[in-house]
Order: C-alpha cells, then structure tokens, then sequence
C-alpha cells in the first residue's frame, strides 16, 4: 500500500490525465486541475505518439485509446527544396509504428479515458499559491500540501502534481529561480487539408510516411492522402521571438502570404498545400521553445512532471511521448517509495534520458534554419551519413520500455527492469 493516497494533479493537457489514471492504478485518488474553463477541443496542431510513448500508456492502463484518433506513419522521408531525396527513415523493426495524432483529439481522447477510469477534472482553476505543511523537505512525515486557485478555492492532497506545461506555474512557485522557456529561432505554423486535387509531378501523395522538406528558406512536414486529405505544418526561422498571441494577431491572411513567400523558391511545391489551406484552418503556434534543463524537480510534496520538468522543442518528435513516460514512472515510483525517497527516484530514472533527447532536437533545429553554406554540407552529407550510421542510433529513444511490475528501489540500488539510476539531483 502506498504511502501516498491522494493527489492534486495541476493541468489538464496531455500529461495531467495520463498521470492521474497512473497515480490510480496504485490505489493514489487523483483531481485534475485545469487553469482553462473548458476543454482545449479545436486547438491545435498534430504531434506524434513514438512507439515508447505507446508503450507508456499501455502500461499506465491506457493502451489502445490513442490509435483510434491517429494515424500510422511507418517512415520519415527527408527531402531538399528541389525535391531530392536525402534520407529515409524507416520504423525500428520490432516495434510499433508511430502515431500522427492532431492534438485536440489527443486531449479529448485522454480526457475521456481518464474520466472513465474516474478521474475527476475541474475547469477554471488557476493555481495561485501553494502552502506545504512546515516539515523539513525529505522528512518522511505525516503532512499534506493545499493548492489555492485564483477563485478563492483551495484543495488539499498528500502531494501535488504540476503537469502544467512549459510555463508551468507549479515549477515557479517551487523554484522562483526557475529556467523560462528558451526560444529555439523557429516559428510554428500548420494547418489540415481536407480532400482536393493533388499533381503528384509537384507534390505528390505520401502514403503512409510523413515527408519532410528543408526549404530554401524554411521547413516544411506534411502528409497527404491519395484523396488530398492530410495536413501540413512549417517552421519559419526568425531572429527574434514571437509569442502566440502577437504571432496569431498579425491574421491568418497575413502568415498564408509569408508561407507563399518563404516556399516560392522550392522546386518541391509545398505552396500547392498552402494554396488549399482554409485561412480558418491555419494553427498558429509562434515561437517554437523548449528548457535545456530545469535544476529542481521536486520540493516537499511537490513534483513536476511533463514539459514542467523537461520541455523539448516540437522537432523532437517526443514531447508527448516522454510526458507519458515520466506520469507513468512518476506512479511507479510512489507505488513503491515514501513520496521523499519517491521523487529522487523519479528523477534519478528520468533526467538522464529527457535531456539528451532535448539535446538531439537542438541539432535538428539548427538543421532546419540553416544559412546557404549550411545547407550545400547538410545536403551533401546527410545521404552518407544515413549509409553509414547503424539506425539504431536514430531508434534507442523509441525502444524505451517500462516494466510496470518491476519493483523501483531507493536511489543507489536500482531495481530489476530499470536501468541504473545516476546520482538524482533532489530539490
């Protein structure tokens, strides 16, 4: 039985659901908190769920409630604005495909299985504080933490979850210090294509792989049906950065005449899809970010999980993956610790592994910006470098697996299943 029984999870988006399901696989009674007055249906772009992010859920008891919404895709093809084929990359063998999901189905899909596994969730409650009981940090002590909202309620629970993203106000309020969110030098933008033409002489159906262009002045991803369906998203390198409300307010006709600009040039026509995009439909995300590092993960009865505590740029292609993983080890964790002894094993099995994957979508960020000369020597050395490099140095993120029934030890004595955790850096 664990020591730990009740939970305040704070956000409601992809990581909030999946940790509370998991906290309830243990016998931990969680409630979802989310800032927002409703759920986040019809926002945002796609994402990807990897193979190891399947593989959480499942193990979190969520198994087979994303594929229903998501699409497979079994490769990644890498191009040059003039149509060249660079690199192709194809599923790790053994393992599932990927997933393309669009993220608001996501979030209706995980909100809905966690509320069947009776989860409760509450809308509208934007944390302001949080008062910990006055035991040193590590005591294995009775106590509780209180979350207090902006509305003048509160909550109280054996800990608190912050599944609240990477402007996460858990992670502030536990450390004034905190790591801000670090622009990467890539805007975001995309949009889903509904059926229409497609001339495959300029940019042709791509089955069930997902394409990817390194333009002459920006880059472009996109999957597209035999019927034209599909969607598209672009990053557009800026010096400066630009927030989500100041890059929606410059209109969706505006963006549509930057992405006709910034493609004009590609022999590869991604301006076809941008042609037969729905200025409506258009998903403006802004400044594309993520956190190197973030030194405290924990303090009390307080952890963070998801971008709170690790948030990688969109190019990673495992943002949603690796929050799944850390709600599920999270869970894991306080099955089997007192919640001091708990979070440094989180962390210990956790930190390691989300930032050398930050540090791999660093690369393919500066890839994507690339200037002229950059450009001529990727261009040329990708195709060898995918001959010559074993693909498993591009799959190890996605063979991750966590053995639920493997009991987790104290850090210093790892556990059968698990890896050796390094030295945990407690708050």
């Amino acid at each position: 039985m664990p020591e730990v029984r009740s939970a305040i999870v704070v956000g409601g988006g992809i990581a909030g659901p999946v940790t509370a399901v998991a906290l309830g696989k243990v016998g931990i009674e969680s409630t979802v908190y989310e800032a927002y007055e409703t759920t986040a249906d019809g926002i945002g772009g796609t994402l990807s769920i990897a193979p190891n992010g399947l593989d959480a859920l499942a193990a979190a008891g969520l198994g087979g409630v994303v594929e229903p919404v998501g699409t497979p895709v079994t490769a990644m093809v890498m191009r040059n604005g003039r149509g060249r084929r660079l690199a192709r990359l194809g599923a790790p063998a053994g393992l599932p495909d990927q997933l393309l999901v669009w993220r608001p189905e996501l979030y209706r899909a995980l909100h809905d299985a966690a509320v069947a596994h009776g989860v409760r969730v509450e809308y509208g409650k934007r944390l302001a504080a949080i008062e910990q009981d006055d035991i040193p940090d590590g005591a294995d002590a009775a106590g509780g933490v209180t979350a207090v909202f902006t509305d003048g309620s509160r909550a109280r629970a054996d800990v608190l979850v912050g599944a609240d993203g990477i402007r996460s106000t858990v992670r502030s309020l536990i450390d004034p210090a905190a790591p801000s969110p670090r622009y990467v030098g890539l805007l975001g933008l995309g949009a889903r294509l509904s059926t229409g033409p497609v001339d495959p002489a300029r940019i042709g159906p791509t089955g069930q792989e997902m394409h990817f262009v390194f333009g002459k002045r920006a880059f472009f991803g996109y999957v597209l049906a035999d019927d034209g369906a599909g969607g598209w998203f672009a990053n557009l390198p800026r010096a400066t950065p630009m927030t989500m409300s100041e890059a929606r307010a410059v209109g969706a006709d505006e963006w549509m005449r930057v992405l006709r600009e910034a493609f004009a040039d590609d022999r590869l026509r991604a301006v076809d899809l941008i042609d037969r995009t729905d200025p409506g439909e258009l998903v403006v995300v802004g400044g594309m970010e993520d956190i190197p590092t973030v030194p405290t993960w924990h303090r009390g009865r307080v952890v963070l999980v998801g971008d709170a505590a690790h948030a990688t740029s969109p190019s990673s292609g495992q943002g949603a993956s690796l929050a799944i993983e850390s709600a599920v080890q999270l869970a894991r964790c306080l099955r089997d610790l007192p919640h001091p002894q708990a979070f440094a094993a989180y962390e210990a099995l956790r930190r390691d592994r989300v930032e050398r994957i930050i540090k791999m979508a660093q690369r393919t960020n500066s890839d994507k910006a690339a200037g002229p000369v950059a450009r001529v020597l990727r261009d040329l050395m990708m195709p060898v470098a995918m001959k010559v490099m074993n693909p498993e140095s591009f799959a190890w993120p996605m063979r991750h697996h966590i053995d639920w029934s493997a009991p987790v030890a104290a850090v210093g004595g790892p556990a059968a299943g698990d890896p050796a955790p390094v030295a945990a850096r407690t708050a």
